[in-house]
C-alpha cells in the first residue's frame, strides 16, 4: 500500500481545476506536483487495461500485474513506463522535498529485483521481442537514463535494479534496426524517428557505441535524402506525433554541426523558413475518446520538436517565430491534462512535462 503522503499528493492534484496549471510554461514545483499527481495515482490502477499480448496458450491468460508487475498501471505498459519517467524527472528536479519522498516510496515498492526479472522474462518469450517496439522501448530507456544520471542515492539504486531490462531493450534495438528496411512514418506509436530519439540519448549516456552507431546508420539511410516533407497534410485524425517534425528532431541529433543541419532542414522543411509559416494546433472534438484525444498529445510533441529544432538555428527572428508557434500548441491543450478524462489523463502529463522540459532547456 502507498504511504498516506503519496495518497494526499495525488488526491490534491486530481482535485486541482484544469485552469490552475501555470500559463507561464515554467516548470515550477507546483506545476511539477500537479502533473506528477497523475502517474502517482494511476501507477497502481490495474484496470481498465489494454494488453498488447500474443498468447501462446491459455497459461498466458494472466492479469496485467502478473504479466507486468512494475508497469501494469496507467492503462497500458508504455504509459506506465513514461509515467514512471515523469516521476523520476520530478524527483531529480526537486530533491529533498515531499514530492521526491513520495516518488521514492513508490519506486521502492515497484523496482525490486524480483519484479524486474518478471518484466524481463516477458520480453524473452517467443513473441516478446516485438512487444512495445519501438515506442515502449524508447520510453523505458528514457526512464533508465533519468535514473542512471541521477545524483540521488536512492535513484541510483533503482537504476542498478532496472539496468538488466534496459540492457535487454538495448540489445533488441541493435538486433532490430539493421533489419528495418524502411522507416515507419506514422503519427502514432510505431513512428521510427520517435523511437530513435530517446534511445540515442540513452546510448550516449551509457557509452553504448554499438547502439549509437546503429541509430546513426538507420537515420542517415532513411532520412538524409528526404526533401519537401508534406507538413500541410498533417495531422491525421489519431496522431499524437508529427511525422515531419519527429524526423527533423532526430536529424537535429544526428547532424551535430548546426550549419549542416540547416542545409538539410531547408530542403526537408523549407516552409519553416517563410515569414508567413503557420501551423494550426490539433483540435480535439471528444476527450473521452482514447483515439481522438491523441491530438492533445500531438500539440505537446509538436512543441518539443519545434523547441529542439530551433536550438540549432541561427536566425533569431525565425527562432522566436517557431517558438511562439510551439508555445501556442502547448497553451491550446494545457488545460486538458489535470482533471481530464482517464482516456487522456493516464498519459498526457508525460507529454506536457517533456514539452515544458525541452522548452526550458532551449531557453
Amino acid at each position: 500500500m502507498w504511504e498516506p503522503s503519496v495518497c494526499l499528493i495525488f488526491l490534491s492534484a486530481l482535485a486541482t481545476s484544469r485552469a490552475e496549471i501555470s500559463k507561464d510554461l515554467e516548470l515550477d514545483y507546483e506545476t511539477a506536483s500537479r502533473l506528477a499527481g497523475l502517474p502517482l495515482h494511476c501507477a497502481t490502477i490495474e484496470y481498465p487495461n489494454k494488453l498488447s499480448q500474443v498468447l501462446q496458450n491459455e497459461t498466458e491468460l494472466l492479469s496485467p500485474s502478473e504479466l507486468h508487475p512494475i508497469f501494469y498501471g496507467c492503462f497500458d505498459w508504455h504509459s506506465s513506463v513514461h509515467g514512471h519517467w515523469l516521476l523520476a524527472k520530478v524527483g531529480n528536479l526537486f530533491p529533498a522535498t515531499e514530492l521526491h519522498q513520495n516518488v521514492s516510496t513508490l519506486f521502492a515498492q515497484q523496482f525490486t529485483q524480483e519484479k524486474v526479472d518478471v518484466e524481463l522474462s516477458y520480453f524473452k518469450r517467443k513473441w516478446g521481442k516485438s512487444f512495445e517496439r519501438t515506442y515502449g522501448w524508447a520510453w523505458l530507456l528514457k526512464l533508465q537514463e533519468e535514473l542512471q544520471s541521477s545524483n540521488q542515492e536512492d535513484f541510483q539504486e533503482y537504476a542498478r535494479i532496472l539496468k538488466p531490462l534496459a540492457d535487454h531493450i538495448t540489445e533488441l534495438y541493435i538486433d532490430f534496426l539493421p533489419r528495418l528496411s524502411y522507416p515507419v512514418r506514422v503519427g502514432e506509436h510505431t513512428n521510427t524517428a520517435f523511437g530513435l530519439v530517446f534511445a540515442l540519448d540513452y546510448a550516449k549516456l551509457d557509452g553504448n557505441e554499438k547502439l549509437v552507431e546503429a541509430i546513426r546508420n538507420v537515420s542517415l539511410t532513411f532520412y538524409s535524402p528526404d526533401v519537401d516533407c508534406p507538413l500541410r497534410y498533417e495531422p491525421s485524425g489519431y496522431d499524437f506525433l508529427s511525422p515531419c517534425l519527429q524526423e527533423a528532431e532526430i536529424m537535429s541529433k544526428i547532424i551535430e554541426d548546426n550549419f549542416e543541419y540547416e542545409v538539410w532542414l531547408q530542403k526537408f522543411l523549407n516552409q519553416l523558413y517563410r515569414d508567413d509559416f503557420s501551423l494550426e494546433p490539433g483540435k480535439v472534438a471528444d476527450r473521452t475518446d482514447g483515439k481522438l484525444v491523441h491530438l492533445d498529445g500531438l500539440n505537446f510533441s509538436r512543441a518539443w520538436a519545434l523547441y529542439t529544432i530551433t536550438s540549432k538555428l541561427r536566425d533569431e527572428d525565425m527562432v522566436a517565430r517557431l517558438n511562439g508557434i510551439a508555445d501556442e500548441h502547448i497553451l491550446t491543450s494545457i488545460d486538458n491534462v489535470v482533471g481530464s478524462d482517464y482516456a487522456g489523463s493516464h498519459w498526457l502529463a508525460s507529454f506536457l512535462f517533456h514539452a515544458l522540459e525541452v522548452r526550458n532547456q532551449a531557453k
